[in-house]
Order: C-alpha cells, then sequence, then structure tokens
C-alpha cells in the first residue's frame, strides 16, 4: 500500500526518465557527426533512463493507493 504522495512521486518520476532519455538520445545523435564517442555514450545513458522509465510504470501499475486515512 502506497501513500497518494508516493504514487505522484513514482509518476512523476516515470515521465522524467523517459522525456530526458530521450532527449539526450536525440541529442547523441546530433553529436554524432562530430564526436562519435561522446554521442554513443550520451544514446547509452539516455537509453538507460528510458529503460528505467519504463521499469517505474510497471512498478507504478503494481502499487495500490492505500485507503487508510
Amino acid at each position: 500500500m502506497a501513500s497518494k504522495a508516493t504514487l505522484m512521486w513514482v509518476q512523476r518520476l516515470v515521465w522524467i526518465c523517459i522525456y530526458g532519455g530521450l532527449l539526450a538520445i536525440v541529442l547523441g545523435m546530433f553529436l554524432a557527426a562530430a564526436e562519435p564517442e561522446q554521442a554513443t555514450g550520451i544514446q547509452s545513458v539516455g537509453g538507460v533512463f528510458v529503460a528505467i522509465g519504463v521499469l517505474l510504470i510497471y512498478v507504478r501499475s503494481r502499487l495500490k493507493e492505500s485507503t487508510q486515512a
């Protein structure tokens, strides 16, 4: 059982991870022409953040809101 505040915190973290990771992947694509090694690293980090966001979606789906006041 999780409080409403905890559920909201997890939901915010999900979208921060997903959108931040996608932004890092796109940034890596733009940097690929000038700095291929750095671009690969940035894209890898972005991919990890997207994966964390997807995992958090699963975690959020398993949490139930507590009925206690």
